[in-house]
């Protein structure tokens, strides 16, 4: 029988989950849909990894793509404000 052991620590600063989480919020929402689902599948990448939970990075592609939606349909129907 076979020991299961922990994964190693991560050293300081190599975890950036929560970074890429708020980042991929704020950009997302903001300005740049793309940008946010990138940086949101970043932290779920990284919470995987360093075994924290996913859930900012979630947060971050579900409103990058309910604003790409939403620039979509107004742009579609002719209400958005640049262009």
């Amino acid at each position: 029988m076979t020991a299961q052991y922990p994964p190693p620590a991560a050293s300081a600063g190599s975890d950036r989950s929560t970074l890429w989480g708020v980042l991929g919020i704020v950009v997302g929402l903001l300005c740049c849909g793309i940008l946010g689902v990138v940086f949101g599948f970043l932290s779920i990448r990284d919470a995987r990894r360093f075994g924290k939970s996913p859930v900012l990075g979630w947060v971050a592609v579900v409103l990058s793509v309910v604003n790409i939606v939403a620039g979509a349909s107004l742009y579609a129907s002719g209400n958005y404000p640049i262009g």
